[in-house]
């Protein structure tokens, strides 16, 4: 059947792709998972650059605690389709879950900055996301500076999550005091000189 489809003219290829991604989700949805997975595998072998097909097969993948699996599959996708934003989130979901945390991080910072002004909703979510990423690994200066960008962000997008910001951001301040290198800047090695030269008068 796929070496029939691939004969298909690019028009009906994509419409046979969206039919095997509209089938899935159908399947997917009556818990039906292994059908579910074969049809989006067939998507994606039929169209390498079916976008819907990757992110429901990746997506997929993650829901049924396959995190590894998942971040093999948006890799695929991604060398496929290398702006596929959705795969770049779901595999920081991914590795986040394999415990890969510094990539994870990496990789929904790239997502946020990717996404920011196409999709300022999303942006706010990853890094509303990020920011719960920190405070799980108690990294509160880092939730913070998340925390402060969402509140620079939000007004006239999301006015509810931009009040939550400003909460935050005031509690946190409070939490990080002299480890928050906005409200306390490092000083540079002179005036950390000429203050020990004082203190020694």
């Amino acid at each position: 059947m796929i070496l029939a489809m691939l004969l298909l003219s690019p028009r009906a290829l994509a419409s046979s792709c969206d039919e095997l991604v509209r089938t899935a989700r159908a399947h997917e949805a009556q818990n039906e998972i292994d059908v579910a997975l074969r049809q989006y595998n067939d998507a994606v072998t039929l169209d390498p650059t079916c976008t819907a097909a990757w992110i429901g097969l990746g997506d997929l993948r993650a829901r049924t605690g396959d995190a590894a699996e998942a971040e093999r599959v948006y890799n695929a996708a991604l060398s496929h389709v290398p702006a596929l934003r959705a795969a770049i989130a779901g595999r920081a979901r991914a590795r986040w879950r394999l415990g890969r945390q510094d990539e994870a991080e990496d990789d929904m910072r790239a997502y946020v900055e990717k996404t920011s002004a196409l999709d300022p909703r999303a942006s706010l979510a990853a890094l509303v996301e990020l920011a719960s990423w920190y405070a799980s690994l108690h990294q509160a200066p880092a939730e913070l500076a998340c925390w402060r960008r969402i509140a620079a962000s939000a007004p006239g997008v999301d006015d509810a999550l931009a009040q939550r910001a400003r909460t935050t951001v005031a509690a946190l301040a409070i939490l990080v005091g002299p480890a928050d290198p906005v409200t306390h800047p490092p000083r540079t090695d002179l005036l950390r000189s000429v203050a020990a030269r004082l203190r020694l008068r």
